[in-house]
């Protein structure tokens, strides 16, 4: 009997219970970081516009610092799962604290070198005389979140490619509800405003790390697995990142070329910006819960050597992101007039950005696919081709947001130029996709 006759036997229900297994609890803790942002944002905007300016600044800079190495939460789920498929278990353990170790190491360079840095990528960044000490600031402070944030990212790589996304969900929970405390606390009962929302964010990412550590490894020893670093573990996992390394900073220079064009059109409309772009990064991690099942459910079947698992998996997959952008997409635009006065009491601020959440709504389908199949090609290991797509769309997108500066397009136009960016994502990934070239089965891919 082959492996693929198991799969062949299922029904689609059954494929969407094992990928709504996996999805419902990882979207909670996909929703974590953003939550985090908007909690800052709600708490920081009633501060005042430039205190929001400067969050917006000093966000985008962070964020891009962290989200740059999101391979180790991705390249480590897909790896984990194809040895869970192959029936190896302390070497999916072991490939996981490869990850780990590699975390650490890079979190700690992030933060010996953006502390220092902080005012000369604020200044860079183009912010204004009045934000840019808010944006310092918050930056200072944030950086000594990265090592705890980056270790998240990884373990819960390892929890997910052991197929459990529960516990990373009750991570979560707990992180955002202690950030939330913690922020309203120092921001105004202790009265330290912009750096009072920074330190809570802080503590609340270290006890996240400590709480992935404990379960990572318990699970190490259980297995009689070392918790010491492997030299040459660690090389391969960074060498398998790389490809996606590069997707992973294509795609944040998109939005590092956005949220400059927002800055030069003043710091209204980064205002506005900031907070669309806070929305954005909530609906696109929501959609991005059925790619993390994709993600583990894709590199499990190959693993196995199951094909058809794989590509039915992949089908069904692609129409619960349909559907889940849909549905998004029509909440955005019903709950808009309610969403705005939570994050800024700037009349200016809410009139500019009341058209562009309608075109953030918009795309929320096309993006739901978009996401879907960036999570089956990485969960399948096609890194390089994802590396070369995101690279394209880069240069798409980048030439029409300059564009849109030169011309004083304002901020909706900039944010059609967003939209133009997902829909030239979809006519990357979607050819690969249907072409089968990804469907490498074995526990490496």
């Amino acid at each position: 009997m082959t492996a693929q006759a198991p799969s062949a036997a299922k029904t689609p229900r059954q494929y969407d219970g094992e990928i709504l297994a996996l999805a419902v609890p990882a979207l909670g803790a996909l929703l974590a970081q953003p939550l985090f942002v908007l909690a800052d944002t709600a708490m920081v905007g009633h501060l005042g516009t430039r205190q929001l300016a400067g969050l917006g600044v000093a966000t985008a800079l962070l964020m891009s610092g962290v989200n740059v190495f999101v391979f180790l939460a991705y390249a480590t789920t897909a790896a984990v799962a194809r040895r869970i498929g192959a029936e190896d278990l302390p070497g999916a353990v072991r490939q996981g604290l490869d990850g780990i170790w590699l975390a650490l190491a890079l979190g700690g360079a992030v933060l010996a070198a953006g502390f220092p840095a902080a005012p000369r990528l604020v200044h860079a960044f183009g912010a204004s005389a009045a934000a840019a000490p808010y944006a310092v600031d918050y930056l200072r402070v944030s950086v000594f979140g990265v090592p705890a944030m980056l270790v998240v990212l990884a373990s819960t790589g390892v929890l997910r490619g052991l197929q459990d996304t529960r516990t990373p969900l009750r991570v979560a929970a707990g992180g955002f509800g202690a950030n939330a405390g913690l922020n309203a606390c120092l921001v105004y009962g202790a009265g330290w405003g912009i750096s009072g929302s920074a330190w809570g964010t802080v503590i609340a990412q270290w006890g996240m790390a400590a709480a992935h550590l404990h379960v990572v490894v318990r699970g190490a020893r259980r297995h009689g697995v070392s918790l010491r670093p492997d030299v040459a573990g660690v090389r391969a996992c960074a060498h398998a990142g790389v490809p996606l390394l590069i997707r992973t900073l294509c795609l944040r220079a998109v939005t590092l070329v956005a949220t400059g064009v927002a800055t030069h059109l003043g710091d209204t409309d980064l205002a506005a910006h900031q907070i669309a772009l806070s929305l954005w990064s909530l609906l696109a991690l929501s959609l991005d819960a059925v790619a993390i099942a994709g993600q583990a459910i894709i590199g499990r079947y190959l693993g196995a050597g199951d094909r058809c698992g794989a590509r039915v998996a992949c089908r069904r997959m692609v129409r619960w992101g349909i559907g889940a952008g849909a549905v998004l997409g029509l909440l955005l635009t019903v709950s808009s007039p309610l969403l705005v006065p939570l994050f800024t009491s700037d009349a200016a601020v809410r009139r500019t950005l009341a058209p562009v959440l309608l075109v953030v709504a918009c795309c929320q389908p096309v993006s739901g696919v978009v996401f879907v199949l960036d999570g089956v090609l990485m969960g399948a290991g096609d890194g390089p081709y994802l590396a070369w797509a995101m690279l394209a769309t880069l240069l798409v997108f980048a030439s029409v947001a300059l564009g849109v500066l030169a011309c004083d397009g304002g901020l909706t136009a900039l944010w059609w130029a967003m939209t133009l960016m997902i829909t030239v994502r979809v006519l990357t990934l979607w050819p690969r996709a249907r072409s089968g070239r990804w469907m490498v089965t074995g526990a490496v891919s």
